[in-house]
């Protein structure tokens, strides 16, 4: 039986839902509507691997 092949796009998706989940619970500021200047960036890698792994699951139905 072989491994399935890693999804690299999906792996960096979580880890950055991860992350960002992460620093939501630690942060007062990223808590509300604006984030921190730290969170900004963890928040839009989040964002930003949401759409394009959401993006390639449309394309593939």
């Amino acid at each position: 039986m072989s491994a399935r092949p890693t999804d690299d796009l999906f792996v960096r998706y979580m880890n950055a839902f991860e992350d960002s989940t992460k620093h939501t619970a630690d942060c007062p500021a990223c808590q509300g509507e604006t984030p921190c200047v730290e969170g900004m960036p963890i928040h839009e890698r989040f964002a930003r691997l949401q759409d394009a792994y959401t993006a390639r699951q449309k394309k593939q139905r």
